[in-house]
């Protein structure tokens, strides 16, 4: 039983990883949650199969309000209240 690997439940744990990293780094939840959908596909598992699209979701939209602030900041905020 020692070397026996569960790939249905390293889906899951990707998908809560994601999850998790989607609010500290996004692009690395972005990319366990994209592994993880590609594991629960190969083996049909549906709890898993959510869990990996919210956590792709939620990297998403922190990864595109990660570039926005950052050109926020880079531009002084000039973008986005302009002086009349």
């Amino acid at each position: 039983m020692v070397g026996k690997i569960d790939l249905g439940s390293i889906s899951y744990v990707l998908g809560i990883l994601s999850i998790v990293f989607a609010f500290f780094n996004p692009f690395a939840g972005l990319v366990l949650g994209i592994i993880g959908l590609m594991q629960s596909n190969k083996l049909k598992i549906k709890k898993a199969k959510k869990l990996n699209i919210i956590g792709i979701v939620l990297s998403a939209i922190f990864c595109i309000l990660q570039v926005v602030l950052q050109i926020l900041t880079l531009t002084g905020g000039s973008g986005l209240f302009p002086s009349a």
